[in-house]
């Protein structure tokens, strides 16, 4: 089986979807490895390591789809480079589907299928396939670093000769992967953390890791599935707001990690909450690709509204593209590992992880 590996074609995008260490491992189990021209620079892994690791390096990206029993990427490809591969072989990638007609649609046209990263069903024993947390893990510690870079202040209290820093407080929105990174790095730099979080069994994970829980009674608007929110309604968003609003006007960070799957990002930010923070003061939208949690923040820009810096950083994973690479590399060679075989895929349609992560089969959707 070919094991094709193109170079990612994303704005901004640094990360590669093998990183020689795995190319090396599959290998040695009988696959055989194509890597395109370049495909690990950014991530710091040159050509070089992956030849060393077994991989051929192919200098077209046209032979690489077309040549590929399956393709590896981070994000998925254009549909002119699916359009390239062969009838029948198959994609794994971030995909996005239930925002995706487009994609989803170029797959079947191609005949090909596809499994997507983000669709892993989070159960225990796909922990170690789970790109999603093993990204936004690495988010949440790289976000604090940005915005303690960003701030013009140190976070803990510093008692010098010429008087007492009081420590910086951060507030932080979502208690998810993300947000626990956040809280436990922005804690280790000495900062008071608070943390929102419409969850309640949230609270005893933010108080182990230090942080301070600003409750919010739920109600029946809530729905959640797979460890997800799934939907709130407009009126519990308001009374959140009302209360966090307070908390967010003290603050010198805030960091915003919301995101329901297949929807617009909730706004948890309002120009109001916005206007009534500190001059100098930080807000990093991880949102922002999503729509958003803050109001007026922008897609992969840096802007001043009312004197407050607001980060919109797209791709956060990507600003650390050694270590993302290699724990993206290791969740897609789990995921592999588990579907097939140098062989061939084992197509067990009812397994549950096949089921969840299976977007088209054979040019067939199933979503």
């Amino acid at each position: 089986m070919i094991i094709a590996v193109p170079k990612e074609t994303k704005f901004k995008e640094n990360r590669v979807a093998l990183v020689p260490s795995i190319v090396k491992d599959l290998v040695a189990k009988g696959f055989s490895v194509n890597v395109e021209t370049g495909a690990g620079m950014n991530s710091f892994f040159n050509d070089e390591a992956y030849k060393n690791a077994g991989a051929n390096i192919i200098t077209d990206a046209q032979t690489i789809y077309s040549t590929a029993d399956v393709v590896l990427k981070v994000n998925a490809p254009q549909p002119q480079e699916i359009a390239l591969m062969k009838k029948e072989a198959i994609l794994v990638s971030f995909m996005w589907a239930a925002t995706n007609t487009e994609l989803v649609n170029a797959c079947v046209s191609a005949g090909i299928s596809a499994f997507s990263m983000d669709a892993v069903p989070r159960i225990s024993r796909a922990q170690k396939m789970d790109a999603l947390s093993s990204q936004a893990n690495l988010a949440g510690y790289k976000a604090v670093i940005m915005c303690a870079d960003t701030l013009g202040k140190i976070f803990p209290m510093m008692t010098t000769a010429a008087g007492t820093i009081k420590p910086a407080k951060v507030v932080i929105f979502g208690a998810g992967v993300a947000g626990l990174q956040a809280i436990a790095t922005a804690k280790r730099l000495g900062a008071i953390v608070e943390v929102s979080d419409i969850r309640p069994e949230t609270k005893e994970q933010v108080q182990s890791l230090g942080g301070k829980f600003i409750e919010v009674k739920g109600d029946d608007t809530i729905k959640m599935e797979g460890g997800y929110v799934k939907g709130v309604s407009e009126e519990f968003l308001k009374m959140q707001q009302e209360l966090v609003g307070k908390h967010v006007a003290e603050a010198d960070i805030v960091i915003t990690t919301a995101l329901i799957p297949g929807k617009k990002a909730p706004v948890l930010v309002t120009e109001d909450m916005v206007k009534a923070m500190k001059f100098g003061s930080v807000i990093l939208d991880m949102a922002v690709e999503q729509g958003g949690n803050v109001v007026g923040s922008k897609l992969n820009e840096t802007i001043q509204l009312n004197g407050v810096t607001v980060i919109g950083e797209g791709n956060i994973p990507s600003l650390l593209p050694m270590n993302a690479s290699d724990l993206y590399a290791k969740n897609i060679q789990t995921l592999l590992y588990h579907l097939a075989d140098k062989d061939g895929f084992k197509w067990e349609m009812e397994e549950e992880i096949t089921k969840g992560s299976l977007i088209v089969h054979k040019g067939e959707k199933r979503i």
